[in-house]
């Protein structure tokens, strides 16, 4: 059999207000219980003091009368927790009830050591006893007693608690969230802080430990701001020069006669110049993507890009259709797409564009290849600038490595998502997927 454990809450606001509500409540019904149990004993108290003066006043009263007029003065000395009467009353054992002894040595107390005690409990009652003494003229006195336990409760009491309780849990809401909130907003800014570097600022208002957080976030997002365009400035104006150099050797190494070294100097300067332009794009990236979203056909985008391969003459299929319109960027799209197309072509010869949307309005491409794939531990570092796989990857075949770092920064400008997955029998399958828009 198996039996559900409770879990702790994941989220700190859940936490923290479970940990308040339980601590209050429990607070407030321990004030409560106190409360009832200092009122019980006080009640008990005066009505012990009570009983031990009326008690002790109706037995000198009644001693005091004659004999014929004791009947007619009963009911008036009767009481709502006891009664007296004229005879021997019923015997039974010592009330063994804590009330009933509390109650029994009031009466001694009251009346003194002139009258004979002798104190039992009925029997069948659960809280009911008797005390039986003689006046002075021997006539038996009874006192029969219900003592009354516990302290009536209003009945506006519980209704009031309820209440109070209420106020507490909203109490409690209103202090977590707004302990809770700046976190939150920290997280999101946190989460929208993408490759442009462009999130909104946190408000420095608020609590001094609110505000100096935010401003700590903020002054943190300007430094790695900074050091982000300092590095993407230098990387972009080395590659930006290097280009006046390399068109000036492509010049003179194009007027040199024609030698086995002169093809390997044009395919080294070849290298080197897309080197450069990979570079300059993978810096722009890098800056955040400047294309601004629209709404377009995504449908009419990827038949035009497939068929633009299969007029070169290139092995390049698509499968599937999304059959809505969707808002993205659709150069940066097309950059992506023609990256990893390119890939699949460069590696497997061929390539597949598969496409499916989700009910949430969520569209998955995957471009598909029977190449060589890439080992499981080298699927995520495959996404870093310059970085080469010899194993699966033929040096041939040329590149610069930074074809998937250029996909992964104009996917994540995108609020995409881009995975690579080794396929059942070889190749690879690089699984663009774009998220509904918010």
């Amino acid at each position: 059999m198996t039996f559900s454990v409770l879990q702790w809450p994941r989220t700190l606001f859940a936490r923290l207000a479970l940990i308040l509500c339980v601590g209050l409540v429990l607070a407030q019904t321990l004030s409560f219980w106190l409360t009832l149990t200092e009122r019980d004993q006080a009640t008990t108290n005066v009505m012990m003091g009570y009983i031990e003066r009326e008690a002790a006043s109706s037995v000198a009263l009644l001693d005091h009368l004659p004999p014929a007029e004791r009947p007619q003065w009963l009911p008036r000395l009767a009481r709502r927790s006891y009664e007296f009467i004229l005879g021997p009353g019923i015997t039974g054992t010592p009330p063994d009830a804590r009330l009933s002894r509390m109650v029994a040595k009031s009466i001694a107390d009251g009346i003194g050591t002139e009258y004979a005690l002798t104190v039992n409990a009925v029997p069948g009652d659960k809280e009911r006893m008797q005390v039986h003494l003689k006046l002075s003229d021997g006539t038996p006195l009874t006192i029969d007693m219900r003592p009354m336990s516990g302290v009536p409760l209003s009945p506006w009491l519980p209704l009031v608690l309820a209440l109070q309780l209420i106020v507490l849990a909203a109490c409690c809401w209103l202090a977590v969230r707004l302990a809770t909130r700046p976190l939150h907003a920290l997280a999101v800014a946190a989460d929208t802080l993408g490759p442009d570097l462009k999130a909104a600022r946190l408000p420095e208002d608020g609590p001094s430990e609110v505000a100096r957080a935010s401003k700590a976030f903020n002054a943190m997002q300007d430094r790695i701001a900074t050091y982000m365009t300092e590095r993407m400035q230098i990387l972009a104006a080395i590659s930006h020069d290097l280009q006046t150099p390399i068109t000036r050797m492509r010049l003179r190494v194009d007027v040199m006669d024609e030698s086995p070294q002169h093809a390997k100097l044009q395919q080294d300067l070849q290298e080197m110049e897309t080197l450069v332009k990979e570079g300059v794009t993978y810096a722009r990236t890098l800056h955040g993507a400047a294309e601004a979203p629209c709404r377009i056909d995504p449908d009419a985008l990827l038949d035009s890009l497939v068929c633009d391969y299969v007029d070169a003459g290139k092995e390049v299929s698509l499968h599937g259709a999304i059959g809505t319109a969707l808002v993205t960027r659709p150069q940066a799209l097309k950059r992506i797409l023609g990256n990893l197309v390119d890939n699949a072509l460069k590696f497997g010869g061929a390539a597949e564009l598969e496409v499916s949307a989700q009910a949430d309005g969520a569209v998955t491409i995957a471009v598909l290849d029977r190449g060589p794939g890439i080992p499981a531990d080298s699927l995520e570092a495959v996404f870093e600038p310059f970085v080469r796989l010899e194993a699966s990857r033929n040096r041939n075949t040329g590149g610069t490595g930074l074809g998937l770092a250029i996909a992964r920064q104009l996917t994540l400008a995108m609020d995409a998502k881009l995975s690579l997955h080794n396929r059942t029998g070889g190749g690879l399958e690089a699984r663009l997927m774009l998220t509904a828009p918010r």
